[in-house]
């Protein structure tokens, strides 16, 4: 088998002895890897991975006889990777074609055995543990049957086999097709909550363990910044962070800020339980289109050992860039804006794969998606952004308005949603929150109401709405001033607890009542105005992150500025 024609990454090679769509191939004496994406009669189509310049007509193609596969075992933790999972720290200054092939980790690994020949397991019950830093990685019995040969406690290499289990071999890195989801047991249909820190999404938009969301905004609202804070601060076991056609600067700078950052976890670095897969805009288009499922595959991974893992892809409209490319090459009919047909199916195959199971063996783990969407021109219509909205949980909508005002994160209380929000109400309430749904409807209400009447204040003047009007737009300035603004450079504000957040709520509120019960009492709306409500909203910034004793002092300190009515 050999090449006959190469047009930019689309190589094309005859005969076709047991080759099969989606197999892997390599091209060359570089070993350049490539996909089968088309058989026709005794001709493949071929799709490269890399630059396949000085690939000529003639060249040798040699089958893998698999797909794209990632290898899944230690190592992955605290590094960085392509697209197809090559680790980056081993490629030197620049990358090469056909880079990584036969690449073998010398590396050894602690083993510690969970079971002892002659036992019975089921399928994916532990065998043995692998110590990885922070996360512990359990080795699954790959069917149901009676364990054979184990390996001692001790060190072993990332190829070796450390048990059999129904004659079938228990290796420490195993390898799965990126673009196959990895089964399990159940998918469960209760809500946690997923934590991220930030209070605007935790308050009004939350999303739910294994459940997924996207963010979509123009060039400069806050994208990366704000999946750096979630990658940062969520409560998730595990981070993949798929940067997928982003800026390489933006890529080193998360690299560079996960290494720096203690992880409030384990003291240690949080880029030790952070896998980063970078296939930044200068590197292959279809290692881009490939990013995302290696991404969602390593999260499977980890979810299947019983982990809560949060995939953060930057961006999905890059992904989708290359799958019009992809498209365009290979003569498919465009759809909208050029868009191949199945975009909307790609996308909720994608997004799909999040979800909160129970694992072949038995745990509980999950997957949740964050995708970022970089529409053109910051056109929230265009097909990406609105089939994205389709298939996703929660949307986090980021204004330009809001952040050329300069308030971060620029999550706007008007484009945005979350349908887990009324299933969280439950879970909140069993976690010792039973106000959290009566709060958040309530925060909504003002929120709305404020926007209503500053609309109507720009035509009327302010002096001329009632004083209760009047009170529900300072209510509104309050919340957002006071809560939903957050700075990512401040050591206090970085990140929010549950219980600082609810603080901070419910203090704006407690203002609010005691201001309505002025007004009605006769106080005129611009004395109530005309109070420092500093103390409250500097709260946010000069109390720590879990400080909710100190939003409360703050609190009584401009009810005592406010006074009692009479």
């Amino acid at each position: 088998m050999s090449v006959v024609r190469v047009s930019g990454s689309l190589v094309e090679a005859e005969p076709v002895p047991g080759v099969a769509m989606d197999d892997v191939v390599l091209l060359g004496p570089a070993g350049v890897p490539g996909e089968v994406v088309a058989i026709t009669g005794h001709r493949l189509t071929i799709q490269a991975y890399e630059d396949t310049g000085g690939l000529a007509p003639g060249a040798a193609v040699q089958s893998q006889g698999a797909p794209l596969s990632a290898p899944l075992g230690p190592g992955l933790l605290g590094a960085v990777f392509d697209g197809l999972l090559r680790p980056l720290s081993a490629a030197g200054p620049w990358l090469v074609p056909g880079w990584g092939a036969g690449q073998n980790d010398a590396r050894r690994w602690e083993f510690t055995p969970a079971v002892t020949a002659g036992a019975v397991v089921e399928a994916g019950q532990e065998v043995g543990t692998i110590d990885d830093g922070p996360v512990r990685l359990r080795l699954g019995a790959p069917v149901a049957g009676v364990v054979g040969d184990v390996a001692p406690a001790g060190p072993v290499a990332a190829d070796a086999v450390v048990a059999t289990v129904g004659g079938r071999p228990v290796p420490v890195t195993t390898r799965w097709a990126v673009r196959r989801p990895r089964p399990y047991r159940e998918r469960l249909t209760t809500a946690e909550g997923l934590h991220t820190g930030q209070r605007v999404l935790d308050l009004l938009y939350p999303v739910a363990r294994g459940s997924s969301a996207a963010v979509p905004g123009g060039f400069g609202t806050g994208k990366t910044v704000l999946l750096q804070q979630i990658a940062k601060w969520c409560d998730a076991d595990v981070i993949v962070y798929v940067g997928c056609g982003e800026r390489g600067n933006e890529m080193a700078d998360v690299v560079a800020e996960l290494s720096e950052l203690q992880d409030p976890r384990t003291g240690d670095r949080l880029a030790r339980r952070t896998v980063i897969i970078a296939n930044t805009s200068n590197m292959p288009m279809m290692a881009r289109e490939a990013s995302v499922y290696t991404g969602v595959t390593v999260a499977e991974y980890f979810r299947d050992m019983g982990y809560h893992v949060v995939v953060i892809a930057d961006s999905t409209s890059r992904w989708a860039e290359a799958l019009r490319e992809f498209a365009s090459r290979t003569g498919a009919l465009p759809a909208e804006e050029g868009y191949p047909a199945g975009l909307p199916s790609a996308l909720a195959a994608f997004y799909e794969r999040a979800g909160h199971v129970v694992t072949l063996g038995g745990r509980r783990g999950s997957v949740t998606i964050v995708g970022a969407v970089s529409p053109a021109g910051g056109d929230l219509t265009e097909p990406v952004t609105a089939h994205t909205e389709r298939f996703v949980r929660s949307v986090w909508t980021l204004d330009r308005d809001l952040a050329y005002a300069r308030h971060y994160p620029a999550v706007t209380w008007e484009g945005s949603f979350s349908r887990d929000a009324e299933t969280l109400g439950p879970w909140h309430a069993e976690q010792g929150d039973p106000a959290w749904a009566r709060r958040r409807e309530r925060v909504v209400a003002l929120l709305a109401d404020a926007d209503r009447l500053s609309a109507l204040a720009e035509l009327v003047g302010v002096g001329g709405l009632p004083g209760v009007e009047r009170v529900s737009m300072l209510g509104g300035r309050l919340l957002r001033e006071g809560v939903l603004q957050q700075s990512a450079l401040g050591t206090n504000d970085a990140h929010c607890s549950r219980e600082k957040g609810a603080a901070l709520v419910d203090a704006v509120l407690a203002v609010v009542d005691r201001c309505e019960a002025l007004v009605a009492a006769g106080t005129p709306a611009t004395a109530v105005e005309e109070t420092d409500f500093g103390p409250l909203l500097r709260a946010a910034r000069e109390t720590g992150p879990d400080d909710a004793a100190g939003v409360a002092a703050r609190l009584e300190a401009v009810l005592a500025g406010l006074g009692a009515p009479t």
